[in-house]
């Protein structure tokens, strides 16, 4: 392709950048990009590879863009709350830069798709948060063939690499062979992030895709870099292909797409109104404050910074980090109702306190946010 008058001045210090040059800024310019994710990591990533002339950006995400989202999630606007996460970011996008070409695929990542969607692209940004998506991303990649530029974020740290066996690279399963029990890994939502952070991280993601098409540097194959803001501290730890990779290994028992789902201990099925045995509504727990002559005890589970922020009126703190060094204060004999803010952590709460001899144990489905949502709106939701 020629690049217009236009383009040749928009790109101007791209093209008087040696490394880069016209040629380099050609290849920008033809190139396919999906970012998987419009959120805190693809905000980034889509207006910054946009802004380099990215021909086609795919853009994969199925959710709507949440006011909590507003905080790091750059792309999209206070207006835009309630609205498509995609079109939100393709119209970001197209206001940047009108000569890229957006791709929208408003559906949730899955095993039936992930090939069809990812073959078209060259390069795949990882921009997910969840486990099944991101072993899903990465399978999906080797078996294509596809450089995965990967990134990941929680509260103050993050970390990026590149894996691409067929460059010689690992793959993400080399570096993580199998997933962390369920609730072990609290999502963003549950352990917060820090607002800037994703977008360090992203604009690493970006800079390793540049690179990657103009073909320029030393990319991060083969390195994993980890970045720690309260210190502000980058270490890289060294990669390599593990020999016994189910998927990229000399011997692969991983030749096709599995079910991230079970592989990963989650329900691929959505949430029904069905309460697990160990669990009681907010209307439960309501009753039980409103009823002090039930007998049921309430913790909450959340950490002290939460607390303050929202809690319920009555309900004593034990935070889930305390909870080894003071279970003891509680009575093993009394029932409980536990809870904390969306219900992850108070589940790992009840199952300490079974396995310390506490029987008579509830988790509060939904947590405080259950509970402003269903019972006291006035409980402010964070």
């Amino acid at each position: 392709m020629e690049l217009n008058n236009e383009q040749i001045n928009r790109y101007a210090r791209h093209l008087i950048l040696p490394e880069v040059g016209l040629e380099g800024q050609k290849k920008i310019c033809s190139s396919s990009v999906l970012c998987v994710g419009a959120g805190g990591l693809g905000s980034p990533v889509a207006l910054y590879l946009a802004a380099a002339g990215i021909g086609r950006l795919g853009i994969v995400d199925f959710d709507q863009v949440e006011l909590s989202n507003l905080q790091r999630q750059i792309i999209h606007g206070g207006s835009e709350v309630g609205r498509s996460k995609a079109q939100s970011a393709r119209e970001s996008i197209n206001r940047l830069n009108s000569n890229v070409e957006v791709v929208l695929h408003e559906t949730r990542l899955t095993g039936q798709n992930a090939l069809e969607i990812i073959r078209p692209y060259e390069i795949v940004v990882d921009g997910t948060d969840n486990f099944p998506t991101r072993y899903l991303t990465n399978d999906a990649c080797v078996l294509l063939r596809k450089p995965n530029v990967y990134g990941s974020i929680f509260r103050f740290e993050g970390q990026a690499s590149v894996f691409a066996p067929h460059l010689g690279g690992p793959c993400y399963r080399c570096l993580y062979p199998e997933p962390p029990p369920p609730g072990a890994a609290p999502s963003c939502a549950e352990g917060g992030v820090l607002g800037v952070l994703p977008g360090i991280i992203g604009l690493v993601q970006a800079t390793e895709v540049l690179k990657l098409v103009v073909g320029m540097g030393r990319s991060l194959l083969n390195r994993l870099l980890l970045y720690d803001a309260l210190e502000m501290r980058f270490r890289e730890l060294k990669l390599r292909r593990d020999p016994q990779c189910p998927l990229c290994g000399e011997h692969p028992s991983i030749t096709g797409l599995i079910d991230y789902e079970g592989f990963c201990g989650v329900s691929e099925k959505p949430k029904t109104d069905s309460m697990h045995p160990d669990e009681v509504s907010v209307q439960e727990l309501k009753q039980a404050l409103d009823n002090p002559s039930l007998g049921i005890n309430v913790l909450d589970v959340r950490e002290a910074n939460e607390h303050q922020i929202a809690h319920i009126e009555g309900v004593p703190l034990l935070p889930l980090s305390q909870l080894a060094q003071q279970f003891n204060e509680l009575d093993p004999e009394q029932p409980y109702y536990i809870h904390c803010k969306m219900g992850g952590r108070s589940m790992q709460a009840l199952e300490f306190l079974r396995q310390h001899g506490f029987q008579n144990l509830k988790s509060v489905r939904g947590g405080i946010t259950a509970w402003s949502n269903e019972i006291d709106p006035t409980v402010p939701k964070y």
